[in-house]
């Protein structure tokens, strides 16, 4: 466990940064609707949040240094976690029962992948032939599930956490290779696999603004669960991480998998019934943006509604 406790502090302080960004970017969407970028320019608070994504995605960054595929993408569902008090202290109104259990059931579940994914930091990284091989079977199953014509919603959520699960995986590629000191900074390999994660993350973006436009609930939940599930089989595929325990350790993992989902379940769903819930605030994390997008959802008979970005 000591020898992933540097990427867990770095998994969880980046969780509550990026949930800290989200909260923020809402607030600042619902008091400034309407406002140009220009203006958005000039506002500390756009600053501060897009300040705040960045150090997020940099701590998540330096986590995939320390620590297995397997441990750090599951910790991602903690910005979910931590977005709840945070949303909640600032709105100034209580986390509700439901909110609670969802919570719950979320930490028991990474704390039981915890004790069994836990291993040595990563040494290993994936070669050029074996990037592109897993660049091109990416993209294969990203063009059956979001292909022309498909309607918006779970296909095109399951499409967008693959493709970000892909992307970290290969970010921990380039940043262990970057920082061997028995070979060149910016080899072709690091250069290669970084354009890869440039390509994966932005297709994971835009595939979760379509992924949202069919709703919220569970789309956010599909996305929150693919992007582990694609950088974990990658993990233990190609890179030699292994989890702890033997069988026994198999089925713990499989039932923590299991309660993190449920949970993760019972957040989405809170985040459905209410669009300014501080969940629905985490869809806010797109780093350099000016403002949470807000898109529309399906209505209900008799009743339209927004969806926050």
């Amino acid at each position: 466990m000591s020898t992933v406790l540097p990427a867990v502090a770095l998994s969880l302080v980046s969780a509550v940064a990026y949930a800290a960004a989200a909260v923020a970017q809402e607030r600042l969407a619902s008091r400034a609707s309407g406002t140009g970028a220009l203006r958005l320019l000039g506002s500390g608070a756009w600053w501060w949040s897009v300040a705040l994504n960045a150090a997020a995605a940099l701590l998540h960054v330096v986590a995939l240094a320390y620590g297995p595929l397997t441990v750090v993408q599951p910790l991602g569902a903690l910005t979910l976690v931590a977005a709840v008090p945070l949303g909640a202290r600032t709105a100034g109104r209580r986390v509700s029962p439901a909110e609670w259990r969802g919570t719950a059931l979320t930490l028991l579940g990474l704390a039981a992948i915890l004790v069994t994914a836990s291993g040595p930091a990563p040494g290993e990284v994936l070669s050029v032939p074996q990037a592109l091989a897993v660049a091109g079977a990416t993209a294969a199953l990203i063009g059956m599930l979001s292909r022309p014509g498909a309607r918006p919603g779970l296909r095109h959520a399951t499409a967008s956490g693959v493709a970000s699960g892909v992307a970290s995986a290969l970010t921990q590629t380039v940043t262990v290779a970057a920082t061997d000191r028995t070979g060149p900074l910016l080899s072709v390999q690091v250069i290669g696999v970084a354009l890869l994660v440039a390509a994966f993350a932005a297709g994971g973006l835009l595939l979760s603004q379509t992924a949202y436009r069919g709703g919220l609930g569970a789309p956010l939940a599909v996305v929150t669960l693919a992007n582990p599930t694609a950088a974990a089989v990658i993990g233990l595929a190609l890179l030699g991480e292994r989890l702890q325990g033997g069988p026994a350790g198999v089925l713990l993992a499989l039932a923590g998998a299991g309660l993190a989902s449920w949970g993760v379940v019972l957040l989405s769903r809170a985040a459905h019934r209410d669009d300014d819930h501080p969940v629905a605030a985490v869809l806010a994390l797109q780093p350099g943006s000016a403002a949470p997008e807000r898109v529309p959802r399906q209505p209900a008979p008799g009743h339209l509604t927004t969806v926050t970005r």
